[in-house]
């Protein structure tokens, strides 16, 4: 039975619990990433302690599935959260600008949570559908609970979306940067191997199908992050980029709610939902 000290977990109904786990999250999760580790401070964190190039699959499958258990793990969310500070305990370091970081200094981390606001707006314009101004202000209220589970706590975040905007484009405006680690994420030369498991006859094909396909990560990415992001990083955007990126979005919302459910939402999600309506508690 989960504590009562312990934040309630989210729940059929919240709207992360409908959008954290479709697929579409895939083309958002990266432009969340590199927003994350523009902060000097989270990007050296990476460079410095993470296994992003060395084991990149591994990587983002380890992340993907922790992010899966915040929203749909039920009372396994809090210890999800517990092993993430344990994990994050002893990252620590200097970055770019000389300053002494700590991944768990509640300035930081709550940044790394804070990302995903903005992103999670922009990919529903693009990807499925603009958000209702009541809809944005749940989803804002929505990833305050989930920072209640990681243990972030509620003075170290803006209590409200009238709140988190001054407070974004000063981080946005004082602190980003574009670290080392953006540059590497945003670069489709960067060397990745095929996904492990895949077929010999596949692994023939990777490097002719690995540079279109990275190409498509970063201009997506880059096209997802916020402009006053992309103009503070020196990304490049045109407004051809834009109509290319508004035509990608629009074949991603006619085909995407087309796709039987085994191949729309992730697997946890997938569990998850499905679990919920064998209980009863999915909402009709």
């Amino acid at each position: 039975m989960t504590s009562t000290t312990e934040p309630l977990p989210l729940a059929p109904g919240t709207i992360l619990w409908d959008i954290a786990g479709d697929t579409r999250l895939l083309f958002s999760l990266p432009a969340a990433l590199v927003l994350q580790v523009a902060h000097p401070a989270v990007g050296a964190g990476v460079d410095d302690h993470s296994t992003f190039r060395t084991d990149p699959w591994g990587r983002a499958a380890r992340s993907l599935e922790s992010l899966q258990l915040w929203v749909y793990g039920g009372e396994r969310a809090a210890e999800e959260g517990r092993r993430l500070r344990r994990l994050h305990k002893d990252i620590s370091g200097t970055d770019t600008r000389g300053r002494a970081y700590h991944a768990l200094t509640p300035a930081h981390y709550a940044w790394v949570h804070a990302t995903a606001y903005p992103i999670f707006l922009r990919a529903a314009r693009y990807l499925s559908d603009p958000l209702t101004p009541e809809q944005e202000r749940r989803l804002y209220d929505e990833p305050l609970r989930l920072g209640a589970i990681l243990g972030i706590k509620a003075r170290d975040m803006p209590g409200t979306p009238e709140e988190f905007w001054p407070y974004f484009d000063t981080m946005v405006e004082e602190e980003l940067e574009r670290t080392v680690v953006v540059e590497e994420l945003l670069d489709p030369r960067r060397p990745i191997p095929p996904p492990p498991g895949t077929p010999a006859v596949l692994r023939r094909f990777w490097p002719y199908v690995r540079r279109p396909l990275a190409r498509l990560q970063a201009f997506v990415t880059v096209g997802l992050l916020p402009p006053s992001v992309r103009d503070r990083l020196g990304l490049g955007w045109t407004s051809r980029d834009e109509r290319r990126l508004r035509r990608f979005g629009a074949v991603v919302r006619r085909v995407v709610p087309l796709l039987p459910e085994r191949l729309r939402y992730l697997p946890t999600a997938r569990a998850a939902r499905a679990a919920s309506r064998r209980t009863g508690t999915s909402p009709s």
